[in-house]
């Protein structure tokens, strides 16, 4: 990748290696783990309690996703 490619042919670069399988692998592995535990430590008193609203679920599916794209983005910039 040259430092004059274009915004668009970057992000295809840096979504083809994120989603290589030995990538996804890691990256999705360190999400479920971290989400879990996110999720357990800050929302488990309300899930298990049987009070979980809409927005209880939005943020644990925010306990996921932000581990995950954290690890892609350390991914990406050890690539570099």
């Amino acid at each position: 990748m040259t430092s004059q490619s274009s915004v668009p042919e970057r992000i295809r670069s840096s979504l083809a290696y994120c989603t290589q399988p030995q990538h996804l692998r890691r990256t999705i592995t360190i999400a479920l783990i971290v989400g879990t535990l996110l999720t357990l430590v800050n929302q488990g008193a309300v899930i298990l309690g049987g009070d979980a609203t809409a927005a209880t679920w939005v943020r644990t599916g925010l306990n996921y996703l932000i581990p995950f794209v954290v690890s892609n983005a350390g991914l990406l910039s050890a690539r570099r």
